[in-house]
């Protein structure tokens, strides 16, 4: 006869057949990878919430994996695993993708937006949404989501107060045409940097500043280095949510249909808490002993007016990058956005 410790043990053994058992039989028949640049923010709101939907709307059949802070590795080998498939899908800047389709590259331009409130009008109203999100279809990619992270502030080692502190200052960039020309003429010089090499490079002196959301400033804490941001509003980041076209193609009908759907029905929840994020972020970085500063109101006028001409500049030389541009000022300037 088997004695109580040896029946308590005979039930556990088979409490984990039943569970391993059972693991087995819920097994998903997908995975589906998000990488993104960013942690603890806007971004990784929306992974969590778009895995919630896609696991639950598939019943399993797809499990998704999120991986913030370039876990995937660099920008370029994320976007290159997008379209070679082993990557499922990637939330990022616009800015990353122009390298495979100059259109990304609009949204860097500086006073294509009013703010962040009239980018967020913009960005989704159902046409030019449309444009967006189909912009990687032809490099292997599908959009589902796009939305504003928020407004690009400036950070400098030694604080940008007035127009002239850029003058002989090195300024990371995402490297597009429009980022190029706005160091250009605010006389500093661009230095193309991926996201994780901000903070090193400026620890060393390699450059002076860096233009980003108030997010990364905050999560990344630079604070520990500089204690200014100075905000301009001349410029809004954008990121977008593409899936691999190649891993999409593998599903059945009604789970690509799925993925994309449940993608493109989190635009206008995401969009509502980012500005929730950027206000949080706000208040953490002056409670960390951070100051948020504007420039005198002479030199944000001279601001306006000599970054003016950069999206005519950047774009005349590219017919279908000029015709997108022009088309996003349509949509901007005919009532779309209030």
């Amino acid at each position: 006869m088997k004695t109580a410790s040896q029946r308590l043990a005979a039930i556990l053994v088979a409490a984990v057949f039943i569970a391993a058992g059972a693991g087995f039989s819920h097994a998903a028949d997908f995975t589906m990878k998000i990488g993104f640049v960013t942690i603890n923010d806007q971004n990784q709101q929306w992974a969590n919430w778009y895995k919630e939907a896609v696991e639950k709307g598939s019943n399993g059949r797809i499990e998704v994996q999120i991986f913030p802070a370039s876990q995937l590795g660099p920008v370029p080998r994320q976007i290159e695993g997008v379209q070679l498939g082993t990557i499922e899908a990637v939330l990022l800047p616009a800015d990353f993708f122009v390298g495979l389709d100059p259109r990304y590259g609009v949204f860097s331009i500086p006073g294509l937006f009013k703010d962040m409130k009239n980018a967020a009008a913009a960005i989704a109203d159902p046409a030019l949404n449309k444009e967006i999100l189909d912009l990687g279809e032809n490099k292997g990619m599908v959009g589902i989501t796009a939305f504003v992270y928020s407004a690009a502030d400036y950070f400098g080692k030694d604080p940008i107060r007035k127009l002239d502190d850029f003058k002989g200052k090195k300024f990371r960039i995402n490297a597009t045409p429009a980022e190029r020309e706005r160091m250009r003429v605010l006389g500093a010089t661009a230095v193309p940097l991926p996201t994780n090499e901000v903070v090193p490079s400026l620890q060393r002196g390699a450059i002076d500043g860096t233009q980003s959301a108030i997010a990364l400033f905050v999560n990344f804490k630079y604070s520990d280095l500089g204690k200014v941001l100075t905000q301009t509003d001349d410029t809004m980041l954008v990121p977008i949510a593409v899936v691999s076209k190649a891993w999409l193609d593998k599903l059945p009908p009604e789970l690509q249909k799925l993925v994309i759907d449940e993608g493109r029905k989190l635009q206008g929840r995401v969009q509502a808490r980012s500005f929730e994020v950027v206000d949080e972020m706000r208040k953490k970085w002056i409670n960390a002993g951070g100051e948020i500063v504007t420039l005198p109101a002479a030199d944000q006028a001279r601001l306006t007016e000599i970054l003016k001409p950069v999206g005519a500049e950047v774009t005349k030389s590219n017919p279908a990058l000029n015709t997108f541009y022009n088309l996003s000022l349509i949509h901007i300037s005919q009532g779309i956005v209030r």
